[in-house]
Parts: C-alpha cells; sequence; structure tokens
C-alpha cells in the first residue's frame, strides 16, 4: 500500500507542477488546508478518493490517469474481468477496484469496493462534486450522510449527492463489498 500511494502523490505533485497549480489552489479544490493537502503529496497518509477525483477534475485529466500513470484508450468498450480491475488499496480498512479505468471519456466512475471491519477506527467521512451510487454486494454497512445513519444490507442501494459529507463502517465483523458509481 504505501509504495502505490507514494506514486499516487508523486503524480499529484507532478501535475500540479506540470499545470502550475499552486499548493494553496491545490488545497482550496480540496477543501482541505494547505498543510493538509501538502501531507497528501508527501505520499505519507492515505489519499482520498474524494481528492483523486477533484484533483482530477481540476487537471482535466480521468481519474485512472492519477490512480496508475497510465491514459485510458478505449473508445468503444472496455471488459474488466473478475478481480481484474485496477486495485487501489487506500488505506488498511479500504480496498478499490476500478471497473472501468481503461475507458476513455466515461461519464462515471465505478468501482468494487471492499470495507474490512474495524470497530476501533473513526469514520472517515468524504465529499466531492457530482453523485454516487452504492449497491450492497456482501456483508452489512452502516452509511452516513450528513446528521442521518442507514443500515444497509446485501442488495440495499443508495443514491446521492456526494457533496454531502458521508461515510461507511463495515458491521458486523464482516468484510462489506459494494458496487460504487461516482458520476
Amino acid at each position: 500500500m504505501d509504495e502505490q500511494i507514494k506514486r499516487i502523490a508523486d503524480r499529484l505533485r507532478g501535475m500540479r507542477d506540470v499545470t502550475g497549480i499552486s499548493l494553496e489552489e491545490a488545497a482550496i479544490t480540496c477543501a482541505t488546508t494547505t498543510a493538509q493537502y501538502s501531507e497528501i503529496e508527501s505520499g505519507n497518509v492515505d489519499i482520498p478518493v474524494s481528492i483523486l477525483h477533484r484533483m482530477a477534475l481540476k487537471f482535466n485529466i480521468d481519474l485512472s490517469t492519477l490512480l496508475t500513470g497510465e491514459e485510458p484508450h478505449m473508445h468503444s468498450y472496455t471488459l474488466t474481468r473478475k478481480d481484474k480491475g485496477i486495485s487501489v488499496e487506500r488505506q488498511k480498512a479500504y480496498k478499490y477496484q476500478a471497473l472501468a479505468g481503461n475507458y476513455l471519456n466515461r461519464k462515471g466512475d465505478p468501482f468494487i469496493v471492499m470495507v474490512d471491519p474495524d470497530p476501533e477506527t473513526k469514520v472517515s467521512f468524504n465529499t466531492h462534486p457530482g453523485q454516487e451510487f452504492i449497491y450492497l454486494l456482501e456483508g452489512k454497512l452502516k452509511f452516513f450522510i450528513g446528521i442521518k445513519e442507514m443500515i444497509l444490507e446485501p442488495g440495499d442501494s443508495i443514491y446521492f449527492d456526494s457533496g454531502l459529507p458521508h461515510g461507511i463502517q463495515s458491521l458486523e465483523n464482516k468484510t462489506a463489498r459494494f458496487l460504487a458509481i461516482i458520476l
């Protein structure tokens, strides 16, 4: 995980340098402080997908370019075989697998997300532009949006404004697995 985060942080820093975006402007884009954004670019902390999404929009590049360092190139379709999507382990409890990372100019970013249970960890809240759809495949989740909490079970889904603070927590000491589509 650490090496992958460092490579992503290097790409963030490199793109910011190439585009002439200041550290302060990047921090404003990500709704964080300059010190927090600088720490993200250091590669020493987890990089939330919401930060990557915001910066990809700011750089006018594809999210998968930040994740992998490669430009998507498929125009008609892209096939992702089971468990073969671009994998990103953001932090110990979260694992993302991009399902359309190779498709150029896509309208949304679909992921399979796995969240390990960790009752000791405080729920991390994210915000990012757009909308998001979550469909729970396995496990049980506590989903937080704003001040509302909901329990999701397999087959449940939620579509929401991802500009609202949202977070998740796996329940019942079992890994939760869900489809997330960021639009």
